[in-house]
């Protein structure tokens, strides 16, 4: 809880409890408050929580910030809260949970506006009822949109369909003066089917975690539901036979919808007890951890799906799984080739393996995402497993080169450092990259979270021009920007 303590402004001094008033004067009385103990960002306790009602409430709310000189950081439904790197101050957490809906569209409409508050399992009921879809689905559990847009999260459909940044036909963002900003093409015009325009600025803020804007809403094509889906699984057993198995599925032209990947870390001793994702007994600034906001924390959204299973038995094997999708008769055709192709223990399922769309790391782990030619993951796998000196959990889209692996939260930060420095450097010559998504706070403090990012004089551009007083979650894109 914030102390009423005042702030020195441009506008003179201001208490604390003269903002809370400001904001529910915006918000409403009971949509802004002072924050609690499970209103954090990657472990930087928020001051204040304020949940606009609408785009102009939004708006209002970052004006404000820019009258006063203070931080705001948007939060979607807190599944990934905890990723990415602290921001250097969070004043006002700014709630999009009111900035939800779906557009109403003729039910043949190619494409589908969404509020960037809107949970994506909502959104997926709401196509279903016309028989489409988004082909998205990333592994949090109750993500909203613009927290699947603002993390750049996919899930296994990336395979065939892309990112949902790369689906993005139109965007509409506030930037840090409160002023709405939009790009991309009308449903009207994209019926022509000429690709969008003006995006490219817009496609910065994937990935940005709200350090370039605040997401009012997005719009992205629907696709049909497809009638017929079987999973192929096969066991493997070491990151070269998967090479070897992803190669040939991607040469056989089979169209597959996924290709995704499951090595446990089988035979390595039991990892200690999960631990909250901001850390076991610590709260903000290493003090201790009340009993309430330990509980808060073993609550929050960004808890779920992350739950490791215990470790199997030794000499267990991981799991290849091939997703098809289409027509019930080319479907069939298609899986047939497939078990084929990779042999007598593969067999066929209507239902997805249950490590599908689930993250391999837990709270308190320090989770990496290792990205690479498809060509090249399992020399990064191989990496990681000499570096830590044992066999690590890597789960992901093998058929991309985009998996994650985990790091035992128990690990001591030079040890953490060593097995990244080991890694990126084998990435580094194969055009790949590294990303720390997700670690304890000591970790977190001490390393590089994102390695070399191509991208930051970009970004240091669009931040200049979107946010040229780092008052957007200063501090949480690469480069400290």
């Amino acid at each position: 809880m914030c102390t009423m303590t005042a702030m020195s402004t441009g506008a003179g001094s201001i208490g604390a409890t003269e903002i809370t008033q400001r904001l529910a004067a915006i918000c409403g009385p009971s949509f802004a408050r002072f924050a609690g103990a499970a209103d954090e960002v990657a472990g930087r306790l928020a001051r204040w929580v304020a949940v606009p009602g609408g785009p102009r409430a939004a708006a209002e709310v970052l004006r404000l910030a820019a009258r006063h000189d203070l931080s705001v950081v948007p939060r979607g439904a807190g599944t990934k809260i905890d990723w990415g790197a602290a921001p250097a101050r969070v004043d006002i957490m700014l709630d999009t949970g009111r900035l939800a809906g779906v557009g109403h569209r003729p039910a043949d409409s190619p494409v589908v506006e969404v509020g960037a508050g809107t949970p994506l399992r909502a959104v997926q009921a709401t196509l279903e009822r016309t028989g489409r879809r988004l082909a998205l689905d990333p592994p949090s559990p109750g993500a909203t949109l613009g927290g699947v847009l603002a993390a750049d999260e996919s899930g296994p459909l990336r395979h065939r369909h892309g990112t949902a940044c790369e689906q993005l036909v139109g965007l509409r963002w506030l930037d840090a003066d409160g002023e709405l900003v939009s790009a991309g093409r009308s449903a009207a015009e994209l019926a022509g089917a000429a690709p969008p325009v003006g995006l490219d600025l817009g496609r910065l803020l994937c990935g940005s975690q709200g350090g370039l804007g605040v997401l009012v809403s997005a719009t992205l094509r629907a696709h049909a539901l497809p009638p017929s889906r079987v999973w192929v699984t096969r066991p493997v057993w070491s990151p070269l036979e998967v090479h070897d198995l992803v190669r040939a599925v991607l040469a056989a032209d089979l169209d597959p919808a996924a290709v995704e990947l499951d090595l446990p870390a089988a035979g390595s001793p039991p990892r200690p007890a999960a631990a909250p994702a901001a850390g076991a007994t610590s709260g903000p600034g290493g003090r201790p951890m009340s009993a309430a906001e330990a509980s808060a924390r073993a609550n929050h959204p960004a808890m779920a799906g992350r739950r490791v299973a215990p470790p199997p038995p030794r000499g267990s094997a991981g799991e290849l799984a091939v997703l098809l999708e289409g027509g019930r008769s080319e479907v069939g055709e298609r899986a047939d080739r497939l078990l084929a192709l990779l042999g007598g223990t593969a067999s066929l399922a209507p239902d997805a393996p249950a490590w599908w769309r689930r993250y391999p790391f837990a709270p308190g782990d320090t989770a990496l995402r290792v990205e690479a030619p498809a060509a090249d993951l399992h020399a990064a796998v191989y990496a990681l497993r000499d570096a830590a000196g044992a066999p690590l959990s890597v789960r992901g889209s093998a058929g991309l080169g985009v998996v994650h692996a985990a790091l035992p939260g128990s690990l001591p930060v030079d040890r953490v450092a060593g097995i990244l420095a080991a890694v990126r450097g084998v990435l580094f010559t194969r055009r790949g990259r590294c990303v720390v998504v997700a670690a304890p706070p000591a970790v977190r403090r001490e390393v590089d979270v994102w390695g070399e990012a191509a991208v930051i004089p970009r970004l240091r551009e669009a931040k200049e021009h979107l946010d040229p007083h780092r008052r957007l979650a200063p501090g949480r894109l690469p480069g400290g920007l």
